[in-house]
């Protein structure tokens, strides 16, 4: 967490100060600057030791995956996950490339990402206390809310403040619900079922944050940046109607 909030400060003011370093290409600079972050990280990842996990009891048999898959709590925490992760990514990405094409300068649209990736990580200090006092569906719940505020927040003018407003409020809604999300998938296993429902879960995330963020560029190419965020509304909308629906199937 720490590491996310320090790469929101760092990260966009490296493409700021470097955008511009390589005469012949544009934002060449800062391809070189964040490679050379990277590197200054290697030396810290060679000195990582992680430790044995701790045995688990597989003495009860685990049941098959497609099995765990028809439990609701394994059900509405995937479509959670893959839901808010994927519009998160969906709008991100998309974000900056809106700002430019409006007219706003680059280092407005760095910014930008800079506050959404503070608002992804910061609340992650007190969204595990929020879970254990409010209950998961309900932090999830409003966690879409956020997700829909920030689709308003970008249909309701193209100024900077619009996008920073929305982008903000796209991560806020997105630590709460993915996190929410992902202590649901937590409530559907057994020990010895953890690593294969947690594999499952990860695939058909990450999987819909790839297809998100490779159709966003094109999707605002062909339509409009209103239009993307008028896309995300009723996704929003068939979550919470999801999440009302099985509520009572999901222990808190």
């Amino acid at each position: 967490m720490l590491g996310g909030l320090a790469a929101a400060v760092i990260g966009p003011q490296v493409v700021i100060y470097s955008q511009g370093a390589v005469d012949s290409a544009q934002y060449a600079g800062s391809f070189f600057g964040l490679s050379l972050l990277a590197l200054l990280a290697l030396p810290i990842i060679v000195q990582l030791r992680v430790p044995q996990a701790l045995s688990t009891d597989t003495s009860e048999p685990g049941r098959a995956l497609l099995e765990i898959a028809r439990t609701p709590p394994f059900a509405v925490g995937a479509l959670c996950g893959v839901a808010s992760y994927g519009l998160m990514a969906f709008v991100m990405t998309a974000a900056p490339l809106a700002m430019v094409g409006h007219g706003h300068a680059v280092n407005d649209a760095t910014l930008g990402i800079q506050w959404h990736v503070l608002a992804m990580f910061a609340p992650s200090f007190f969204t595990g206390g929020w879970i254990e006092r409010y209950g998961k569906v309900a932090m999830t719940a409003f966690g879409f809310v956020l997700l829909a505020a920030a689709g308003f927040a970008a249909l309701s003018g193209v100024q900077v403040v619009h996008f920073w407003g929305s982008l903000i409020l796209l991560g806020l809604g997105w630590n709460l619900s993915f996190v929410g999300a992902t202590a649901i998938i937590a409530g559907s296993y057994r020990p010895a079922e953890r690593a294969k429902v947690q594999a499952a879960n990860d695939f058909l995330v990450f999987t819909t944050v790839a297809l998100a963020s490779l159709s966003a560029g094109y999707l605002l190419a062909m339509t409009s940046w209103e239009v993307l965020n008028q896309v995300t509304l009723p996704v929003v909308g068939g979550v919470l109607l999801v999440l009302f629906i099985w509520r009572n199937r999901i222990v808190d």
